[in-house]
């Protein structure tokens, strides 16, 4: 049976979300700041047209934002996680398997779509996630996963399209994919688009048309299965499920220089308690923990770097115990005099966390009243807001987390934030 594929993607996702909290951003340029509001991460059409650069440093965008008036805004994690939920829960109403991509991107697998328009089924898609988000959306549709990301791309940068595209059964289809270059197709990177040019290969009809033995000999297996899915092959699964992470870093550039190991050492409980949580999360377990610290590279300042790698007793995603073993191996690295840029750990040899090799001489093993906490932990900060409720040890001010000067509010996830409708 013929399989259609859908790739669902937001536009200006980031910007998008603070546009449905504050209409009177619609048609003004609107940009979105990276951490510590350092260079900018994503950018309205407006922004864009006035010459915005994607990952321009904000300062240097400074009088483009003051001539043109433009909104500025911090990066709104928590905001745009939730909507991110809520856009998927939507998406996935319309296929019976999703593959979510990105935090704004998902591919649908639509079986065979008999008897039903694909355009007409996008443009349902299109709609309904338009009038129960806000969020607007772009459809790709076609038979393989590469030419949907494809169809994706051209919707969203033809407004002729109405922001959905098929390429399914398309008698047009040469000339739309000489109209591609190969560095806008999907898994072709900058490296082998430069290397195909070389071989007078430019477009993606051209990459279509190569020979499957250039092909495997230039591009390897993967560069012949994504010109066999061109040629309207399907050769990439969905993938229904992502896989376990097998390392978790939790990290972040603090707002401002930081000395004192009191601070060092919040931040340190603070992001271990983020990848405990992320562990959980995939029911996995961490048998091996790094610590680093690091000054700021950038600034004429004294340099330290340093990380220290810690064998954990057994496997665990227990956040009071790896915020303690974090906490020590800090205290060892730690070296007074320096102003520092960063912290963070990194926890890695994951394991399924129901299947765990335990210590023949720990102590005690994991009882199940520790495992119980964790979970009304993150049952809790899942329903409240992250954050709801916390270690002691991640401190209560946190003077030295990132800078977020220009954040709006957290509309979905807190309470004390939640917009206000003025009737009259």
């Amino acid at each position: 049976m013929k399989t259609i594929f859908a790739l669902v993607d937001c536009n200006n996702f980031y910007v998008s979300c603070e546009r449905v909290f504050d209409p009177s951003l619609a048609g003004r340029p609107v940009v979105v700041l990276s951490n510590n509001d350092g260079n900018v991460v994503a950018r309205s059409n407006e922004a864009k047209a006035l010459g915005v650069p994607f990952a321009a440093p904000a300062h240097e965008c400074a009088p483009l934002v003051k001539r043109h008036n433009m909104a500025v805004f911090s990066s709104n994690y928590a905001l745009y996680g939730d909507m991110s939920q809520r856009v998927m829960s939507i998406v996935a109403g319309f296929a019976p398997e999703m593959e979510i991509y990105s935090i704004d991107e998902a591919f649908l697998s639509l079986g065979d779509l008999a008897g039903v328009d694909p355009l007409d089924y996008a443009a349902r898609i299109r709609e309904t996630v338009r009038r129960w988000t806000g969020i607007p959306v772009s459809v790709g549709i076609a038979p393989t996963k590469t030419l949907a990301k494809l169809a994706n791309r051209l919707a969203k940068r033809d407004p002729a399209c109405g922001g959905v595209l098929a390429l399914d059964g398309r008698s047009d289809l040469d000339s739309i994919l000489d109209g591609v270059a190969t560095g806008d197709v999907w898994g072709v990177g900058p490296r082998y688009s430069a290397m195909l040019a070389r071989h007078g290969i430019r477009t993606a009809r051209e990459l279509r048309d190569a020979s499957d033995a250039f092909v495997r000999k230039r591009m390897t297996v993967t560069g012949l299965r994504t010109v066999h899915e061109l040629r309207g092959r399907s050769c990439i699964e969905l993938e229904g499920a992502a896989p376990p992470k097998k390392g978790i870093v939790s990290s972040r550039s603090f707002g401002r220089p930081v000395v004192e190991l009191a601070e060092l050492s919040e931040a340190v409980a603070s992001y271990t308690a983020r990848a405990a949580e992320k562990l959980r999360c995939q029911r996995s377990a961490a048998s091996l923990m790094c610590v680093f610290v690091s000054t700021n590279p950038f600034r004429d300042d004294p340099q330290y770097y340093n990380i220290i790698t810690r064998r954990l007793p057994a496997p665990t995603a227990d956040t009071a115990e790896l915020i303690r073993h974090a906490r020590a191996d800090l205290e060892r690295i730690y070296r007074p005099g320096f102003r520092y840029k960063k912290t963070g750990v990194f926890l890695s040899e994951i394991v399924p966390a129901d299947s765990l090799q335990l210590d023949l001489f720990a102590a005690a093993e994991p009882s199940e009243e520790r495992a119980r906490l964790m979970a009304t932990v993150d049952i809790i900060n899942a329903r409240l807001g992250r954050g709801a409720v916390y270690y002691a040890a991640e401190g209560v001010r946190k003077a030295w987390r990132m800078r977020q000067e220009r954040l709006s509010r957290r509309f979905t996830t807190r309470w004390d934030e939640l917009p206000v409708a003025v009737a009259g």
